[in-house]
């Protein structure tokens, strides 16, 4: 039930499972595994440890699983885990984790990772993920679920990308942007709610009304983080999103994109 091309190098100790098509000239290392109805077009290398669901599609030149750009690393057992139903373009690169992390470079399941995206090592991306063309992630970044990252953008090791949000193209960032905010710049900073993509998510008006509300007293009024936060405590309704924004902000270790 598994169809792999003739010109392709796939070492008996891999894994494939059932329905799995291995396009020309792919090479698959003899510690990965790839569940049932994953294709690979053509010319995709997977090394190391990795573990990929079911369902993905992967174009040519994409290579997974390589040892991290980082000097620390030295040649340990450490791996790449990812979902189901991800669709990952043309020469986009994912490495394995480093030392100083859990010793897995994660990514969920249902996203889109466009062409030449760098997914560096410790990453944690999470689900329905959108990643444009040249989008760059250093080590150890975290991507919540729902996130829109446009082409062009470098991102930071140890930076969080909070659930929701969208980062506009050619942006760097180097500070935590908070779950369904817009931000934007070559020092990214925040450019008010992501409104409609919260309402094509299926947000209701009453939710968003009260992010909006919450944003203007975090990012826009003159008080200090910590004020702004007592008082989104105080004034407005804790709903789930609302808990999740202040829980967010108040786990940073980088600062906070404002």
């Amino acid at each position: 039930m598994t169809n792999i091309h003739k010109t392709s190098i796939v070492s008996s100790k891999a894994e494939i499972a059932e329905n799995v098509v291995i396009g020309p000239y792919c090479i698959i290392g003899e510690n990965v595994k790839i569940g049932r109805g994953t294709k690979l077009i053509s010319n995709v290398h997977i090394e190391g440890k990795t573990e990929i669901g079911e369902n993905c599609t992967i174009y040519p030149y994409a290579t997974i699983g390589f040892p991290p750009q980082d000097l620390k690393y030295k040649d340990e057992e450490t791996g790449v885990k990812i979902g189901n139903n991800n669709i990952i373009r043309e020469y986009v690169t994912i490495h394995r984790a480093s030392v100083s992390g859990d010793g897995w470079t994660n990514i969920g399941d249902n996203n889109f990772i466009m062409a030449y995206v760098h997914i560096a090592h410790d990453c944690k991306i999470g689900n329905s993920v959108i990643m444009a063309n040249l989008a760059t992630l250093a080590g150890h970044v975290i991507v919540e679920d729902y996130v829109f990252i446009g082409g062009l953008v470098a991102i930071h090791q140890f930076t969080r990308i909070g659930a929701y949000a969208m980062v506009g193209g050619f942006s760097g960032v180097g500070q935590d942007i908070p779950p369904y905010t817009m931000a934007s710049g070559p020092r990214a900073k925040l450019y008010g709610l992501n409104s409609v993509g919260l309402k094509r998510r299926g947000f209701s008006e009453e939710t968003i009304n009260i992010l909006k509300k919450a944003y203007k007293i975090l990012f826009r009024d003159k008080l200090s983080l910590k004020e702004a936060i007592e008082k989104v405590k105080k004034e407005l309704p804790q709903i789930p999103e609302i808990i999740h924004l202040i829980d967010f902000i108040e786990a940073n270790k980088r600062g906070i994109c404002r």
